[in-house]
């Protein structure tokens, strides 16, 4: 704020003029005496100015006091012009274990069950203005990984851009499953699938459009399967990965705002594979029709998923299968199916003090394979979800048909055509 500052010196000159007037021809002691009373006031005159010159215009109260006690006050250039950084950034992560008992692992049978760490992971998001960070590393027992990491930008209408490893968008989001072990689209790489690229995504009323391009998988390294998301893979004689994808997804929110919403859309993903054996490009593609609705208490998923790969392998390697890793291991796939997803949900209101959330649920899921004489396979998963304050606790009964982590289970080739079952209660503590 500007200062204000007093000139002594029209001030000294009233002083004089108020002293002299009317004096006609002073005494020597009548003007020595003049003199002492003039230095006198020229002193506190000088203290005067002093003091008017150092101390601020306004007083020192807070900024809105001060506008609204004084409206018309001026304001420093580059208080007005510059604004303070809205930043705000959130560190969290959970702790969670598992305790399973497997019907086709004799030593899980022998010793009534087992447990063990599932995970610890950290999460940071936040902002900085209008770019955005959201990333999640994860650590396991036997590997540790990013699960994604983007950097973002929010437009003036909500529309966002992310780059970075962000989540594809492809069918049921964020998850095509209630349950800790979800379904078979997220074993098959068609959900809650994480890829390197550019994402763009906006949301209009009750239109929801998102495209993306991703240049290669997450790792940008093929060759490691210690990651999250199911990918092609290069392992023995399957040599393929992923690059250069397209994906766009549309939806429709019927009662958008209402006690029962639902969301119909449908997906596409288009991109090329390349062998690092015969150094040719082959492409896949997937296409999903899905709805969410979201009624009361209720909420239903349903999704019809067609995919295909049309690799380019050496002579002598099988075309029928190609190879997906995640979780440290590897299995085939067929390399044509249909997947089909139904889930149902309840979230009960819950009786107990302590007990903030009950959802129980069953999913669903079916991979009807192409390949001639092939078992499909399939997975049920019935359970609740209970929330209490930070802890989260999902407690599932699992039956699976040739499915991998389930015996000789098989996406691909093989495998058998008996149900197995797992009972498993997965504790975690969110913060």
């Amino acid at each position: 704020m500007s200062k204000n500052k007093v000139s002594p010196l029209p001030l000294l000159c009233l002083v004089a003029l108020c002293s002299s007037a009317g004096a006609a021809e002073p005494s020597v002691n009548a003007l020595k005496e003049e003199i002492a009373t003039l230095k006198d006031r020229l002193e506190k005159l000088e203290q005067l100015v002093l003091q008017l010159s150092t101390e601020p215009a306004y007083s020192s109260v807070p900024l809105q006091a001060e506008h609204s006690a004084l409206e018309s006050a001026a304001v420093e250039p580059s208080t007005a012009e510059t604004e303070p950084a809205t930043k705000h950034i959130d560190i969290g992560g959970a702790l969670r274990f598992n305790l399973v008992y497997r019907d086709d692992v004799e030593d899980s049978v022998g010793k009534r069950g087992e447990s063990g760490l599932d995970i610890f992971r950290l999460n940071i998001d936040g902002a900085i203005n209008n770019i955005l960070l959201s990333a999640e590393y994860r650590f396991y027992s036997y590997m540790s990984t990013l699960r994604y990491g983007w950097l973002g930008y929010q437009f003036a209408d909500d529309s966002q851009i992310q780059v970075g490893i962000s989540q594809v968008p492809f069918g049921l989001l964020p998850y095509a499953a209630h349950n800790s072990w979800f379904g078979l689209p997220y074993y098959l790489g068609l959900s809650d699938d994480y890829d390197m690229g550019l994402k763009y995504e906006r949301q209009d009323g009750p239109w929801s459009s998102q495209l993306a391009f991703y240049k290669n998988e997450e790792l940008n390294d093929s060759s490691s399967a210690k990651r999250y998301a199911f990918d092609l893979v290069r392992s023995g004689d399957q040599q393929n990965e992923e690059i250069n994808q397209i994906n766009a997804r549309l939806a429709y929110t019927f009662g958008l705002g209402s006690n029962c919403e639902t969301e119909v859309g449908a997906s596409y993903e288009t991109g090329q594979v390349y062998n690092t054996v015969s150094k040719k490009r082959g492409k896949h593609r997937a296409a999903a029709l899905h709805l969410d609705s979201r009624c009361g208490r209720w909420n239903l998923q349903l999704q019809g998923t067609r995919y295909d790969y049309d690799v380019a392998n050496p002579l002598g390697v099988d075309d029928s299968v190609v190879r997906m890793g995640a979780f440290a291991g590897t299995y085939d796939i067929a390399s044509d199916a249909d997947i089909w997803v139904a889930n149902l949900a309840y979230n009960f209101s819950s009786p107990w003090k302590h007990i903030d959330s009950i959802t129980c649920y069953n999913d669903y899921s079916r991979l009807d394979k192409d390949l001639s004489g092939a078992t499909d396979s399939q997975i049920n998963t019935l359970g609740c979800a209970i929330g209490s304050g930070p802890i989260f606790t999902y407690l599932d009964y699992i039956v699976a048909k040739n499915m991998p982590y389930f015996g000789n289970g098989s996406l691909g080739h093989g495998g058998n055509d008996d149900w197995q079952s797992r009972l498993n209660i997965n504790i975690g503590y969110y913060w």
